[in-house]
C-alpha cells in the first residue's frame, strides 16, 4: 500500500517507520528541512530504541522515503496520516493551526480517491473540521474528489515504541464509512496474525478514547501519589499499600507506583485538553482537574523533602542527580519532574551535577540551558564528588542495583532522596544511609 505520513516527529516516524518495515511504500513529510536531511541520512531527531536501525533498514530497501514537499508525497498515496504536533494552547486546549493547515494543503494538492487519517490527538470533532477544509479546498478548485476523514488514535509509550507498534494491543478505527474502515484493516492486517484487535466505531468516540485513556493513566498516577501522602502522615509503608490493592485483580498493578509525578508530551497535555473539552461544553471535569493539581504538586515533593532537611537557603550545598527525562528508555524532558526540582533547588542557591543517560543533550540546549549552577556528568558516580546528598529522579535500569559502598565513599554524608522508591528503605538505613523517599 501506498501510504504518506505528514509529520516526522514521534508519533509519525515511529509510525511510517513501522509501516514501512511490514513492507508498505511509505513517504513521511515534514517542513523541517534540517530533519528531513538527517532522517536521509539515518540520523533520527528523537531517541527510541531500536528506531534507527528500523529507518535506515528501510530507507535503504527504497520502502521508506522522506521529504518536505506535500505535492509530491501525496501524489500516489493511497492513504495520508496527519501525525502532526497539537500543542497546548495558552487556555489548556489542543492547538490544532498545524493539523488544519495540512488538511488544507491536502485539498489543495489531493488528485484522487484518498483516506486522510488524524493520528494526531485530536479534541472531539476535529475530524469533522478537517473534512471541512479540505472540501472547501476541492471546492475552490471546482473539482470532485471522494475522500475519507477517519480517526486513528496512537497508543505509544516512549521507550518501547516499536513493540507497541508492531505489537499493539489494540487499533482504534473511528470511521464513517465501509471502505475506510476495510482500507484501515488492510493497513493493519499485518499487525494481527494471532488475534484479531481492531476496534471500529464512529469517529467522536475514537477521538474521545484516547483523551479517555490518558487520563484513566494519569488518574492511577496521581491516585496512588495521593494514598502516599496519607501514608506519610499516618505512617504506613506505601510500598507495602501498593503489593496490597495490586493484587486485587480488579485493580492490578500498571501505573500504581508512587512517585514524582507523571510528565511528558501526552498526559500533561491531554488531562488539561480534556479538563478544557468539558468546560467549553459547559460541564466541569472535577475528577479530571483534580488529577491534575495533584500531579503539579507532586512534581514538588522531592524539593520540598530537601529544603525541609538542609533549609531554605542552599547556596553551600551540591546535589547528585540522576535522571533528567520524564521515564527511562527516552531522552524527553517535556514536563519532567526534573525540571521542577532543579528549578526549585538553584533558585534557593544550590548546585546541581546531573547524569542521565540520554537526555543531557535536551536538559543543556533547551529544558534546563538558562540555569547556571548545574553541571552535566558522563557517569552516575561523577555526579556524587563532594555532594551533600544524591537525588533520583528516573528509573533507568543502570540505577537500579548501584553499589552502595560507592555512593557512601563519594557523598559528603549517604543521603539519598529517592523520587521513584527504588530502594528498600530497610537495607539502606541499615547500611547507614539517611533515606527519604516518596510516602516515607
Amino acid at each position: 500500500m501506498n501510504l504518506t505520513v505528514i509529520g516526522s516527529g514521534y508519533v509519525g516516524l515511529v509510525s511510517g517507520t513501522c509501516f514501512s518495515e511490514m513492507g508498505n511504500k511509505v513517504t513521511c513529510v515534514d517542513i523541517d528541512k534540517e530533519k528531513i536531511d538527517k532522517l536521509l541520512q539515518g540520523i533520527t531527531p528523537i531517541y527510541e530504541p531500536g528506531l534507527e536501525a528500523m529507518v535506515s533498514r528501510n530507507v535503504e530497501n527504497k520502502n521508506l522515503h522522506f521529504t518536505n514537499h506535500i505535492k509530491e508525497a501525496i501524489k500516489n498515496a493511497e492513504i495520508v496520516i496527519i501525525a502532526v504536533g497539537t500543542p497546548m494552547g495558552e487556555d489548556g486546549s489542543a492547538d490544532l493551526k498545524y493539523v488544519l493547515s495540512v488538511a488544507k494543503e491536502i485539498g489543495e494538492q489531493m488528485n484522487n480517491k484518498l483516506v486522510v487519517v488524524n493520528k494526531s490527538t485530536v479534541p472531539v470533532g476535529t475530524a469533522a473540521k478537517v473534512k471541512e477544509v479540505i472540501q472547501k479546498e476541492l471546492d475552490k478548485r471546482n473539482v470532485v474528489i471522494d475522500f475519507d476523514v477517519v480517526s486513528n488514535p496512537e497508543f505509544l509509550k516512549e521507550g518501547v515504541a516499536i513493540q507497541d507498534f508492531m505489537k499493539p494491543d489494540r487499533v482504534v478505527i473511528g470511521a464513517e464509512s465501509e471502505y475506510a474502515f476495510s482500507k484501515m484493516k488492510e493497513l493493519y492486517s499485518p499487525f494481527f496474525r494471532t488475534h484479531d484487535r481492531f476496534i471500529t466505531m464512529d469517529v467522536k468516540s475514537a477521538e474521545m478514547t484516547k483523551y479517555a485513556a490518558n487520563a484513566m493513566l494519569a488518574t492511577r498516577i496521581s491516585f496512588m501519589n495521593e494514598i502516599a501522602n496519607i501514608c506519610e502522615k499516618v505512617g504506613a509503608d506505601v510500598n507495602q499499600v501498593r503489593l496490597g490493592i495490586g493484587s486485587d485483580s480488579r485493580i492490578g498493578y500498571s501505573f500504581i507506583y508512587p512517585g514524582a509525578g507523571y510528565g511528558g508530551s501526552c498526559f500533561p497535555k491531554d488531562v488539561k485538553a480534556l479538563n478544557k473539552m468539558g468546560e467549553e461544553h459547559g460541564y466541569k471535569a472535577e475528577l479530571i482537574s483534580s488529577v491534575e493539581s495533584v500531579n503539579d504538586r507532586q512534581k514538588l515533593i522531592i524539593a520540598n523533602k530537601i529544603i525541609n532537611r538542609f533549609g531554605e537557603d542552599l547556596k553551600d550545598f551540591t546535589f547528585g542527580l540522576w535522571g533528567l527525562s520524564f521515564k527511562p528508555g527516552t531522552d524527553d524532558m517535556r514536563e519532567a519532574p526534573a525540571i521542577y526540582v532543579v528549578k526549585e533547588l538553584v533558585k534557593r542557591g544550590a548546585k546541581i551535577q546531573a547524569y542521565d543517560p540520554k537526555a543531557i543533550i535536551e536538559a543543556k540546549s533547551f529544558y534546563l540551558k538558562d540555569l547556571k549552577n548545574i553541571a552535566y556528568c558522563k557517569s552516575k558516580y561523577e555526579v556524587l564528588e563532594n555532594a551533600n546528598a544524591l537525588i533520583l529522579l528516573t528509573e533507568w535500569k543502570e540505577f537500579r542495583s548501584p553499589d552502595f559502598n560507592e555512593i557512601k565513599k563519594q557523598l559528603k554524608k549517604p543521603i539519598i532522596f529517592d523520587g521513584r522508591n527504588q530502594y528498600n528503605a530497610f537495607d539502606l538505613e541499615n547500611k547507614g544511609f539517611e533515606y527519604y523517599q516518596i510516602g516515607k
